[in-house]
C-alpha cells in the first residue's frame, strides 16, 4: 500500500538539509486525512530538533490539488453513528442535540490532532515552505497559511467553502481571517469565495508568486544555499531566493478579485448586524462572474454556518493563534455532534444531491440558547485538549 504521505531530505551543497514533504493522496486531491496527520506531526518534531535540517518543503502529489481540506468523508459515519434519532419535531430535536453530552470521540480526536498539526507549522522554528499549487481549501489552507514561507501559482484556487458544508471557516481562521483587509475576511467566510494567487497575497494567505514551471529548479537552487548555523539567517536565506523567483514570475499573476471589489465589500460588510451584512451581499446589483458565484453560495450555505462565522470573527478579534484554536475546537465537536455538519456532508460529498436540508432558513430564525451553547466550552480550561498550545 503507497503511503499516504512521503518524507525525504534533500542534501545541499554546505552538508546541510532540507526535508521534504510530499501529501500523496492525489485521488482524493490530498485530503488531509487522520492518517496523514499522525505521520506528519511526530516527523516535524524531529525535523525541528535535528541539527542538520536547514528548512522543510511541503508540496501535495499530482497537479490539480495541494490539498482540498480535511478528509470529511471520513468522519461522516462517526457523525451518523451519533446523530440523536426518533425526536418528532425540529424543536425537540434541537432541544435533545443541546442536553445530550455523548460527543463522538473520533471528531475531537481529528480535530484535535489538525488543529495540533497547523500549530506546529505556525510556531515551527525553521524556514518552513510551503507549495501552495491547484485546490488548496479548508485543512489545506490551515497548513499553507501557517508556513513562514508561502508560496501560490497560477494555478493556485483558495477557498473556504465551510458555509457549503454546515461547518465554519476553522483551522486558525478565527485569526488570519480577522488579519486580512478590510471587510475581506468576513467577505470570505460567508460566501465560500474561491480567490486566486493574486488575491492570497493580497489577503496576506501567501507570500511570493512563482510559476508552477520553475518548482523544480526552485527546489534545487534550495540544495545550493549556503545555509547557516542561525535560525533567522536560514529564514533570510530562503526570503531572498523566493524573490529572486518572483521576479521571473510576477508578470504572470493574475488580477486580484479581492482587491478590485475592496471598496463594495467594505461597504456591504460594514452594516450593524449579520442579517444586514447578509441581506446586503446578496442585493448586490452586479454581474461580475466572481460576486454571483459568491452570492449563490451564501444564499444555498447554512444559515448556522454563517452566524456561527460571524460570531467566531467577532470574537477572534484580540485572541491569541492558541486560544483561536481552542475556541474552533469546541466548535467543531459540537458541529460534528448538532446535525448540520452532517448534513452538508451527505448533501455535497455522500449522496451528492446538492440539496442540503438545513435546520434553519434564515439568521433571524437561528434560537440565541443553540448560538450560545455553540460558544460554551465544553472542556474545563485546565481539560482542555488543547491547553498546552501556546
Amino acid at each position: 500500500m503507497t503511503d499516504v504521505v512521503l518524507f525525504h531530505e534533500l542534501n545541499c551543497d554546505n552538508g546541510k538539509k532540507v526535508g521534504v514533504i510530499t501529501l500523496n493522496s492525489p485521488k482524493s486531491l490530498n485530503a488531509l486525512s487522520g492518517k496523514m496527520i499522525g505521520l506528519l506531526y511526530p516527523q516535524l518534531l524531529i525535523w525541528q530538533q535535528q541539527q542538520n535540517i536547514a528548512a522543510v518543503f511541503l508540496q501535495g502529489e499530482g497537479e490539480k490539488a495541494f490539498c482540498a481540506g480535511g478528509d470529511i468523508v471520513h468522519l461522516f459515519d462517526a457523525m451518523k453513528g451519533n446523530a440523536i434519532k426518533g425526536s418528532t419535531s425540529n424543536k425537540d430535536k434541537t432541544t435533545a442535540l443541546i442536553a445530550d453530552q455523548t460527543f463522538a470521540p473520533e471528531i475531537e480526536e481529528y480535530f484535535t490532532q489538525e488543529y495540533q498539526l497547523d500549530y506546529l507549522i505556525h510556531t515551527f522554528n525553521k524556514p518552513f515552505i510551503v507549495w501552495g499549487s491547484g485546490i488548496v481549501m479548508g485543512g489545506g489552507l490551515g497548513m499553507l497559511v501557517g508556513g513562514s514561507h508561502r508560496i501560490v501559482t497560477e494555478n493556485s484556487r483558495i477557498a473556504m467553502p465551510e458555509i457549503s458544508i454546515g461547518l465554519f471557516p476553522d483551522v486558525g481562521g478565527s485569526y488570519f481571517l480577522n488579519k486580512m483587509p478590510a471587510g475581506c475576511g468576513l467577505f470570505l467566510a460567508l460566501t465560500g469565495a474561491s480567490i486566486n494567487a493574486a488575491d492570497a497575497k493580497y489577503c496576506q494567505l501567501a507570500d511570493y508568486f512563482i510559476e508552477q514551471q520553475h518548482k523544480d529548479n526552485f527546489l534545487n537552487q534550495l540544495q545550493m544555499i549556503n545555509w547557516g548555523e542561525t535560525i533567522p539567517l536560514n529564514h533570510d536565506k530562503a526570503s531572498q531566493l523566493l524573490q529572486e523567483f518572483e521576479q521571473g514570475s510576477i508578470s504572470k499573476l493574475p488580477t486580484s478579485q479581492l482587491r478590485e471589489h475592496q471598496t463594495l465589500i467594505s461597504q456591504v460588510v460594514d452594516n450593524q448586524g449579520l442579517s444586514e451584512i447578509v441581506a446586503a451581499i446578496l442585493t448586490i446589483e452586479n454581474e461580475d462572474k466572481w460576486l454571483s458565484r459568491a452570492k449563490k453560495s451564501l444564499k444555498n450555505g447554512s444559515a448556522l454556518s454563517a452566524q456561527l462565522a460571524y460570531t467566531q470573527l467577532k470574537l477572534g478579534k484580540g485572541l491569541s493563534l492558541a486560544e483561536c484554536f481552542r475556541m474552533e475546537l469546541n466548535l467543531a465537536v459540537k458541529c460534528g455532534h448538532f446535525g448540520e455538519f452532517l448534513e452538508g456532508v451527505r448533501a455535497l460529498l455522500i449522496d451528492k444531491d446538492n440539496s442540503p436540508q438545513w435546520r434553519y432558513p434564515s439568521i433571524e430564525s437561528i434560537d440565541s440558547k443553540v448560538l450560545a451553547w455553540f460558544f460554551e466550552s465544553k472542556w474545563s480550561k485546565a481539560a482542555h485538549p488543547l491547553a498546552k498550545l501556546g
